[in-house]
């Protein structure tokens, strides 16, 4: 029998095809296989170019390569808020600060996501489904509860089983396991995942590991400002999308719960990616500068 040289036999399927050459946007960031598909290729003697519109190539695929080149998600805020910053009245009224073309935008972001997370507080106040409802799509992302302590109602629309195709249950990440709500949770189709912490709070880090290790690419994160602001203070947030409506709310709940500074070197800080008009209201899409 003879043997079997790969770079032959590739030789031959790209002859009869008649493949001379190979255009790739960016190599394969995944460490298990990257470049490797490319150089076998090569050396079947196909001429190989590599780097066409790998910035567009790396953007439409950001969740992907931060999970591959650091284990966690690309971690995306989405906050609708007045001109001076403000997300909702103090008696927590916030429907509707943006128009409907700006909420049908945030809805196809949500679409674009692996998963949305939110907090227990944006849960209790506001009970959202936290699914993709104003335009169509073929699956429903995966949606996940922060809940250190299993608050949860067990009749909150977050816990209403996805009927779509792709149906995943609830995640609830909590950091002190109640056996007793955490089996009345599973009885209504949630996973619980314990990441115990002596501090009572959900670990956000290690969460973020989870998911990626779920295969959680882009996370969509519509929370209320002290889930936004603890994603901020811990270097989770790589990027914002924020909404904000030609309309001034004075003094009102705020985007993000952050400590006040005593310098201003100590800021987070973000570089502009995108902004544009959606609607009547602005869109501004913001990075971290090292992300």
């Amino acid at each position: 029998m003879q043997p079997f040289r790969p770079h032959a036999a590739l030789r031959r399927c790209a002859a009869r095809a008649g493949i001379a050459r190979v255009v790739a946007a960016m190599e394969d960031p995944n460490p298990s296989v990257s470049g490797r598909g490319l150089q076998r290729l090569r050396d079947a003697g196909i001429d190989v170019r590599c780097g066409l519109l790998e910035k567009e190539a790396r953007d439409l695929n950001i969740g992907f390569v931060s999970r591959m080149t650091r284990g966690l998600p690309w971690v995306r805020v989405k906050v609708a808020a007045s001109m001076d910053g403000g997300t909702a009245l103090h008696d927590g009224t916030s429907q509707w600060i943006t128009g409907q073309a700006a909420r049908d935008d945030g809805h196809a972001w949500r679409a674009r996501a692996c998963a949305i997370l939110t907090g227990i507080g944006t849960v209790r106040d506001d009970n959202p489904q936290m699914t993709v409802r104003a335009i169509p799509t073929p699956r429903q992302p995966q949606r996940v509860l922060v809940d250190s302590r299993l608050e949860v109602s067990l009749d909150a629309h977050i816990l209403t089983p996805d009927s779509g195709d792709f149906a995943k249950p609830v995640l609830v990440f909590c950091a002190v396991d109640d056996r007793e709500r955490r089996h009345a949770l599973e009885a209504r189709g949630a996973e619980v995942v314990v990441l115990p912490n002596p501090h009572g709070k959900v670990e956000l880090r290690q969460m973020l590991a989870e998911l990626g290790r779920r295969g959680i690419n882009e996370l969509h994160v519509e929370a209320g400002f002290k889930l936004n602001g603890s994603l901020i203070r811990e270097h989770c947030a790589d990027e914002l999308l924020v909404y904000l409506a030609p309309k001034l709310l004075g003094d009102a709940q705020g985007m993000f719960n952050l400590p006040p500074l005593s310098r201003l070197q100590d800021a987070a800080t973000f570089r502009w990616h995108d902004v544009r008009q959606i609607g009547e209201d602005l869109r501004l899409i913001a990075r971290r500068n090292d992300a």
